[in-house]
């Protein structure tokens, strides 16, 4: 009990800095990008951390496409390849930066985790 006592404290103290990173932290999210490609690179997309899409890039080789289910199949796939990516770097950015600031493995901060 007192351990955990101890643990709460010393977050407590750091409670300035875990605010200061948090901000530097939702900043950065904006910064970080991820493409994702479908249909042998026919679509991608790119989107940020901020759950944005930032583009959408079709060879001209969908131009002729008559099969708009399959061109809107491509679409998602793309972008949902591309979120993955995102949230994946945004939970390695989110761990380095709670190592970084002595917060303990597991502890989960909205906006930092």
């Amino acid at each position: 009990m007192f351990k955990e006592m101890s643990a709460l404290a010393g977050l407590m103290g750091k409670l300035p800095r875990i605010k200061e990173e948090m901000a530097n932290f939702q900043a950065k999210a904006g910064e970080i990008t991820a493409e994702g490609k479908a249909g042998g690179d026919m679509v991608v997309v790119r989107v940020n951390g901020k759950m944005q899409v930032l583009s959408l890039r079709l060879d001209p080789a969908t131009a002729p496409m008559h099969d708009r289910e399959m061109l809107e199949d491509l679409i998602k796939a793309a972008t949902n390849q591309a979120l993955e990516k995102v949230r994946s770097m945004l939970a390695d950015e989110a761990r380095r930066v709670a190592e970084e600031i002595g917060l303990p493995p597991g502890l989960s901060i909205p906006g930092l985790s």
